[in-house]
Order: C-alpha cells, then sequence, then structure tokens
C-alpha cells in the first residue's frame, strides 16, 4: 500500500431538512388545523482513529465529503429522518490542522478516539409549531439550516515505540529488515527509503514493541533540506530513538554532530528524547577499526556506542534488548535503575 502522511480535503455537514406546510384533511373534520411535521437535522462529520492503518492514502483520491441532508417533514406530523453521519477513519497519530497547516484543531492520538468536525444543520419547523389562539392556521414553516463547510488538512504522524535515525545510507533499512519481519528497500545508495517504513518486533511472547525507520536526514533537514521537516515530524511520537553511525564512513564524530544538531533545531523534544548510540557495518570493519571508531564517537558523544551489523546480525539482539528497556520505561514498567515498578493495590471499599 503507498504511504501518505498528510492531504488537504474539504468537509460539508449536511443542511437541515425543511419544515412542513400542511393541514389536516379527513372526512366530518372540516377544520383540521395544521399539521406539517419538522426537518430532520443534517448529517454531521465525524473522525475517528482507527487500529490498522498507516497511511492517508484513502484521502488521495477523494478529497471531498459531505454529509447528506436532513429528510424533510411531512404532513400528519411525521417528522424527517435525521441525516447519516458521516465518519472519516484516520490511521492513529493523525493530527487535524486548519486551512493554513499550521493551527492544529485536533490530534487523533488513542484508538477509538472520536471528535466531531462538523455539526448538521438543525431541522426547519413545521407549521404545526406556528399554531396559537391569534394565528390557528399558519401557512409558513422553516426552511432548514445550512451546513457547515471547511477545508482542513490530515497530517499523520507515525506512533513507534522506537525510531531510528540517521545519515542517508547509514544502514537503518537493513536494521529493521535484521530485527523486524519488515521488508524495507535496501540498497547500495543512499536515499532508498522515501517513506518511513514500521516493523514489529518480537523478542518473545510477551516482549513487543514497534520501530520506525525513518528516512535518511541531512544537514540542514529542520529548515526543509532534503526530505526535511516532513518525516523529522514522525520521530516525535517515538519514545526513544536509536541513533545508528555509519562504522564505514571516515568522520563518524562529524555523523553524529550533523543528526543532533538537526534534532535540537528541530525542537518539539527531539533532543531531549533518549537515544541509544549504536556504530553500525561493523561486519566492514578489523577489530583494530572498531574500536577506534567507537573511541571517536564516545568522545563526542560522552557514551560507548553499542556494536552492530544488520547484515551479519551481529549485536542486533542485545541492540534490540536495550531498546526494550527504553520501551518499558516509557511505558512505566520499570525505573531508571531497571528495577521492576509495582503497582500500589487499590484500598478495598465497600
Amino acid at each position: 500500500m503507498k504511504f501518505l502522511d498528510q492531504a488537504k480535503i474539504y468537509i460539508r455537514s449536511g443542511n437541515g431538512g425543511a419544515g412542513s406546510v400542511s393541514f389536516r384533511r379527513e372526512k366530518f373534520i372540516p377544520n383540521g388545523g395544521p399539521d406539517g411535521g419538522d426537518g430532520g437535522n443534517g448529517g454531521s462529520v465525524w473522525i475517528e482513529a482507527v487500529d490498522g492503518l498507516n497511511t492517508l492514502i484513502d484521502y488521495r483520491y477523494q478529497q471531498h465529503f459531505k454529509a447528506p441532508t436532513g429528510t424533510h417533514g411531512q404532513g400528519r406530523q411525521m417528522h424527517g429522518a435525521k441525516g447519516e453521519d458521516l465518519v472519516l477513519k484516520v490511521p492513529v497519530g493523525t493530527q487535524v490542522l486548519d486551512d493554513d497547516k499550521e493551527t492544529v484543531l485536533l490530534d487523533m492520538d488513542e484508538v477509538g478516539k472520536s471528535e466531531c468536525l462538523l455539526r448538521g444543520g438543525n431541522g426547519g419547523w413545521g407549521n404545526t409549531r406556528f399554531k396559537g389562539p391569534v394565528n390557528q392556521a399558519p401557512r409558513h414553516a422553516n426552511p432548514g439550516q445550512e451546513g457547515q463547510e471547511r477545508w482542513i488538512w490530515l497530517r499523520l504522524k507515525l506512533i513507534a515505540d522506537i525510531g531510528l535515525a540517521g545519515l542517508p545510507n547509514a544502514g537503518k533499512s537493513t536494521f529493521l529488515a535484521a530485527a523486524s519481519e519488515a521488508r524495507p528497500k535496501i540498497a547500495d545508495y543512499p536515499f532508498t527509503t522515501l517513506v518511513p517504513n514500521l516493523g514489529m518486533v518480537d523478542l518473545s511472547p510477551s516482549e513487543r514493541f514497534v520501530i520506525a525507520d525513518i528516512p535518511g536526514l541531512i544537514a540542514g533537514a529542520s529548515d526543509g533540506a532534503g526530505l526535511g521537516t516532513r518525516f523529522l515530524g514522525h520521530v516525535e511520537r517515538s519514545a526513544s530513538l536509536i541513533h545508528l553511525v555509519d562504522g564505514t564512513q571516515d568522520d563518524v564524530a562529524a555523523a553524529w554532530r550533523i543528526i543532533r544538531t538537526e534534532l535540537e533545531a528541530y525542537g518539539e523534544g527531539l533532543a531531549e528524547k533518549n537515544e541509544i548510540l549504536a556504530l553500525n557495518k561493523i561486519d566492514a570493519l578489523t577489530p583494530e577499526m572498531r574500536e577506534q571508531k567507537a573511541d571517536e564517537l564516545e568522545a563526542v558523544a560522552g557514551r560507548r556506542p553499542m556494536l552492530v551489523s544488520g547484515v551479519s546480525g551481529e549485536g542486533v539482539t542485545e541492540l534490540l534488548r536495550a531498546a526494550w528497556a527504553e520501551v518499558r520505561k516509557t511505558r512505566g514498567e520499570i525505573d531508571s535503575l531497571g528495577d521492576v515498578i509495582v503497582a500500589a493495590p487499590e484500598e478495598w471499599a465497600p
């Protein structure tokens, strides 16, 4: 399925149905009086976050969504039916933005979350509503209220437990393929990944988490260079980051600095996320080169990087175990020291 993480759509709620002008006409009842029913309310436009979706491709080929009009009222005081509500189903993590593409209206960050975007118009009153001692035979009714309309942007920010960050050709896709059942495109040139890829890591039946391969970032990404801020937004949803550095390049310290600079420049708390640093592609390095590159990274990052190879699988399990520990911390299952947090039992109450 093609990945799409933003779409502009037009939405409109339904008009209310018109009230009816009608009079009771029956045998032996010469002055039956008014009996026009009310019109039904127009359908509203709702948005709902559902499980099982990870793209907005459904809104690529249809951009206009209109809820139906309420049914008009009829004689014998028959009220019109309400227009059926229109529900837009979107992936979890979708944001609803105003037409200016900056003002965030809603954040659909939980499965099953449902919000009303536009209310349908009220149905018009029939002439029965207007009868009284002065006007006993009203010959007018209200039209239905007009529905609302607007243009909105849908922007998807993938929700993953762990995000993979690094320069192009750092081996992120290869690592994702080695760590999960995901099969991203892998090639020996940069920018093979043009859209984020999600993979489910299964360490055991009770140890599962989602990892996201974010397209490679370059210097100036926070200002829109390369794939720019469009995909930096997906990192916002990740609880922690795995920062992969290509061990085969000449200056690993400079590579680390580039990514850290872009994360800090982008803001939104990316620089404060827990980062697991890993030196990748060690299968192509001698033992002496591994130690030298690791020392260079440690000197600039202030912590020893983990050694990993997505091709040979060396160090992959250890890195995933470290990532799982970060996931458990985020979920509140263990503390910063790795000790299990036991929830206090609830006090019994009659």
